[in-house]
């Protein structure tokens, strides 16, 4: 059993910058690749950034050049940097974590979400 829970979210004018947190506790040995997802009103849940094991990373198109996404093995934690951000970034953002399995053996992780709001 894996714990996530995430923290930074709020309120930010369209230019600002913010800095999501992502704490893992629990089995987390069971941890293999991290990333974070978002969701606006009425659209699909979507993912923002990917961070595997081994420390490489994919970023949606969206938000390439200005999101970075990192983790702090020390502290059991990862953090999405925002930075330039837009109206169009305004959505709950998850944490998300996997165990590396494949097939049946695959599993899954979710945080709560924190809310990120862009203002123009």
């Amino acid at each position: 059993q894996v714990q996530l829970v995430e923290s930074g979210g709020g309120l930010v004018q369209a230019g600002g910058s913010l800095r999501l947190s992502c704490v893992a506790s629990g089995s987390i040995f069971r941890i293999n690749s991290m990333g974070w997802y978002r969701q606006a009103p009425g659209k699909q849940r979507e993912l923002v950034a990917l961070i595997t094991s081994g420390g490489s990373t994919n970023y949606a198109d969206s938000v390439k050049g200005r999101f970075t996404i990192f983790r702090d093995n020390a502290k059991n934690t990862m953090y999405l940097q925002m930075n330039r951000l837009k109206p169009e970034d305004t959505a709950v953002y998850y944490c998300n974590a996997n165990n590396g399995r494949s097939g049946s053996y695959y599993v899954n992780y979710w945080g709560q979400g924190t809310q990120v709001t862009v203002s123009s």
